[in-house]
C-alpha cells in the first residue's frame, strides 16, 4: 500500500471481498452454488452489508469495530456468519486508513496496529466473541472469553495460537495472508480461469496447507487433518478449473463435507481477508499514482 484509503474505499473493498468469496466454489462452505450448515448466501450478504460501514469507520479502534460489526451482522443474519472475517479485517482496515500511522507498507502498518491494541480492544473483542458464540469454542483456564479479560488481547491470542489460526495471525502479523495466501491468489490468477475459479483455487490451497481451525474445534484435530489431506489430494486434479469435470469433482467434495457436517469456516475467513488485503494494496497503489 502506498497511500491511505478513505472510508468509502474500505467499505467497498470489504463488501467486494465478501461478495467475491460467496461466488466461488469453496468446498464445505456456503456459496452461491450450494447452501450448507443451516445457512444461506443471503445471510452472509446481509451480514457483510451491515458490517461494512463499521469495519470502515476510522473513528473506531479495532476492538470497537469487531464488536459493533458482530452486533450489526447478528442483527440481520440471526447467527454468526462472519466473526473470523471481522477479527481479521478490522486490524487491516485500521492499518489502511489510520493517518496517524507512519507511511509504511500495509504489512508493517498492520503489525503496528496489532502491537498497539489496548485493554479496551481486549474487552470489546472478548465481548464480540461471546456474542457470536462460535461453534466449538469451548473453555480454557486462561483467556476464556466467557469471563472478563485479565490478560491483553495479544496474550490471549498467543495462548490460542496453536489451536486457532486467526489467533496465530494476531501473533505473527498476519503471516498466513502475506506469505501464503496472497502469493497463492496471484498464482491462481495467472491461470486461464475466471476470478471465481481463482478464488476457489485459493480456498482449496489454504485448506490443503493447514488443518481448518473451525473443524478442529468442533470435530477434533484428527478430523481436520483428514480434510486437509483430502484437499491436498484433490487440488492437483482440478486446477486450472477449465473443464466441467474439474468443477464436478470440487462440487462433489463440497457436498461430501457438508453431508458430514464439516465446515472449514476459518479457511473461508482467510479467503475474505486475503481478497480484502489484495484490494487495499491495489487501491493504495492506484491512489498514490494519481
Amino acid at each position: 500500500m502506498s497511500a491511505l484509503l478513505f472510508k468509502h474505499d474500505l467499505h467497498d473493498a470489504f463488501l467486494a471481498a465478501c461478495h467475491a468469496e460467496l461466488r466461488a466454489i469453496k468446498a464445505g462452505n456456503v456459496h452461491i452454488h450450494s447452501a450448507g450448515h443451516g445457512m444461506e448466501v443471503a445471510q452472509f450478504e446481509a451480514a457483510a452489508k451491515a458490517a461494512a460501514p463499521v469495519i470502515a469507520d476510522d473513528a473506531l479502534a479495532v476492538g470497537a469495530r469487531v464488536l459493533a460489526a458482530v452486533e450489526a451482522s447478528f442483527a440481520v443474519a440471526g447467527c454468526n456468519t462472519n466473526l473470523g472475517i471481522l477479527l481479521l479485517c478490522a486490524p487491516l482496515a485500521k492499518a489502511a486508513g489510520d493517518a496517524a500511522l507512519p507511511d509504511e507498507n500495509l504489512r508493517v502498518r498492520t503489525r503496528r496496529v496489532l502491537a498497539s491494541l489496548t485493554p479496551d480492544d481486549t474487552t470489546n473483542v472478548f465481548a464480540a466473541i461471546a456474542h457470536a458464540n462460535p461453534g466449538g469454542l469451548g473453555k480454557v483456564d486462561a483467556g476464556d472469553v466467557s469471563r472478563a479479560p485479565s490478560i491483553s488481547l495479544l496474550e490471549a491470542m498467543a495462548l490460542a495460537q496453536d489451536r486457532d489460526r486467526i489467533a496465530k495471525a494476531y501473533v505473527d502479523g498476519f503471516a498466513d495472508i502475506f506469505d501464503l495466501a496472497l502469493p497463492r491468489l496471484a498464482t491462481a490468477r495467472l491461470q486461464e480461469c475466471s476470478e471465481e475459479d481463482a478464488i476457489a483455487a485459493l480456498h482449496l490451497a489454504l485448506l490443503a496447507t493447514h488443518p481448518d481451525s473451525h473443524i478442529a474445534r468442533k470435530h477434533g484435530p484428527a478430523r481436520a487433518e483428514e480434510v486437509r489431506k483430502a484437499a491436498a489430494e484433490l487440488a492437483p486434479q482440478i486446477f486450472p478449473m477449465s473443464t466441467p469435470e474439474a468443477k464436478d469433482r470440487l462440487l462433489a467434495f463440497d457436498a461430501a463435507l457438508k453431508s458430514a457436517g464439516l465446515n472449514p469456516g476459518t479457511t473461508a475467513d482467510f479467503v475474505v481477508a486475503t481478497l480484502f488485503t489484495d484490494t487495499i494494496i491495489q487501491r493504495g497503489r492506484h491512489r498514490a499514482a494519481v
